[in-house]
């Protein structure tokens, strides 16, 4: 049930990801509302599935989605800081963010969808 949940809060956080993306494409700063919502549920995300874990009822693939997700994480901790820096983030590193939140949250769709 948690990983539900983590893909719910995934999958919001996924929506703010495309405004904040979507600015950055632009050469423009996204608003820090949508930047802190963002990370908020992408870090609400990130801990029901290490309580999933931590409670060892946590299949292979979440235990993998968890894993591109906490890389993907990091890659926004830097994102996060250019922000504070008012500095426009370079589109690779945006697109490699996405890339590994897109790929974890498939991996963990794939695991909500087979249990």
């Amino acid at each position: 049930m948690l990983t539900t949940y983590a893909l719910i809060a995934f999958a919001i956080a996924a929506l703010g990801g495309l405004i904040l993306a979507s600015n950055v494409l632009r050469g423009r700063l996204a608003p820090w509302s949508v930047s802190i919502l963002h990370a908020l549920l992408g870090a609400t995300g990130l801990l029901l599935l290490i309580a999933q874990v931590v409670q060892g009822s946590a299949a292979g693939r979440v235990v993998g989605a968890l894993g591109l997700l906490v890389v993907a994480a990091l890659g926004g901790f830097y994102l996060a800081s250019l922000h504070l820096k008012k500095a426009i983030a370079p589109k690779g590193v945006v697109f490699l963010h996405a890339g590994l939140a897109v790929v974890g949250f498939l991996v963990l769709l794939s695991a909500v969808l087979a249990a």
